[in-house]
């Protein structure tokens, strides 16, 4: 499975004033990189890959749509993944702008 280009470009337009954030295939999906270190992906099985504190992680796992990311049968710290369900929930949402958003479009902007 190819990954999902709207979540690639939803990501991108997130991520794209952070400094030091480069794109890389990796795994079969596209991954961000802040500072050589993989943040999120849009993942090759679908749905997203989020790199998290480690000592918060547990306690975003819904057992539902969000779990924690397995590799090889291990357990990774600090990583977790959203299937693609979880995914369609979010995108039946209305937009809204976050302080985030608005602050990017500013630095864009020149103000």
């Amino acid at each position: 499975m190819a990954y999902d280009e709207e979540l690639a470009n939803r990501l991108r337009e997130i991520v794209q004033d952070e400094p030091g954030v480069r794109e890389m295939r990796m795994f079969g999906g596209l991954a961000f990189l802040v500072g050589g270190h993989m943040a999120v992906a849009a993942s090759g099985k679908g749905g997203l890959m989020l790199r998290v504190d480690p000592s918060l992680a547990d306690s975003l796992v819904d057992g539902v749509h969000v779990d924690r990311f397995e590799m090889h049968g291990r357990r990774m710290g600090g990583w977790l993944r959203v299937d693609p369900a979880g995914m369609a929930y979010v995108r039946t949402l209305p937009p809204k702008a976050c302080p985030h958003d608005i602050a990017a479009a500013a630095r864009r902007a020149g103000t």
